[in-house]
């Protein structure tokens, strides 16, 4: 199989391929995300996160120099009433996109693209969340946590974020980041896997389900 690369430090990203038995390396992407934003914030989020997404694989591709590779490239916002966020400044950044969300629905935009050759597949998968209300020491716990300060819109939902979680609708793993299965058949049409797909070509340990549960990482006590 081809070596496939994959534009980002997200380890959520790097956990849904390994699950999904894909193997990949990662590089960082030199990509100024603020610049495209500003620039493409009033297009919507299907064509920001695309753009992104392309500029972020198109970045590594051309930094490595290698016409024999296959780079995934991908960018994930969270929209509420026609606003997109994205990660958060800082802790009262993260509070007011919290205090937006909780109580109300709204999507998740990822946009993916993989690079080839000299051909690209592009794409993007929207998701619907629904967030139970929350309240104000509820928010201020889940700020203590750090969990928020990386991830699009304030929060992981693969993480503490996961107990305020009323319903979604559509990809799970495109929530988290990735959206596995669409991007998996973008692989297929790149020539990633001889056999088109044969699983026994491209399994991986599924650390997930091996590695002993997390003894450091728990939910803040109580404020006294």
């Amino acid at each position: 199989m081809k070596k496939i690369i994959l534009a980002s430090k997200s380890p959520r990203r790097t956990m849904l391929l390994e699950n999904a038995g894909i193997p990949h390396e990662c590089v960082s992407p030199a990509v100024n995300e603020k610049q495209i934003i500003e620039k493409l914030s009033e297009e919507g989020p299907q064509r920001l996160v695309e753009e992104l997404s392309r500029t972020k694989a198109l970045s590594v591709k051309e930094a490595l120099r290698d016409s024999d590779i296959i780079v995934i490239g991908a960018d994930t916002v969270v929209t509420l009433d026609g606003i997109i966020f994205g990660k958060p400044k800082d802790r009262d950044d993260a509070r007011e996109m919290i205090r937006s969300l909780q109580g109300r629905s709204h999507d998740v935009f990822t946009g993916v693209s993989v690079l080839f050759e000299k051909e690209s597949i592009t794409f993007h998968v929207k998701s619907e969340v629904t967030v139970y209300e929350m309240s104000d020491e509820e928010i201020e716990d889940y700020l203590d946590t750090n969990e928020p300060y990386d991830k699009a819109g304030a929060y992981g939902i693969q993480g503490y974020f996961s107990r305020f979680i009323e319903r979604i609708e559509g990809s799970y793993d495109n929530i988290v980041g990735l959206p596995v299965a669409k991007t998996y058949r973008a692989l297929l049409k790149a020539g990633a896997f001889f056999g088109q797909g044969d699983v026994s070509l491209v399994r991986t340990p599924r650390t997930r389900d091996t590695s002993p549960c997390p003894k450091t990482s728990t939910w803040p006590q109580k404020r006294r």
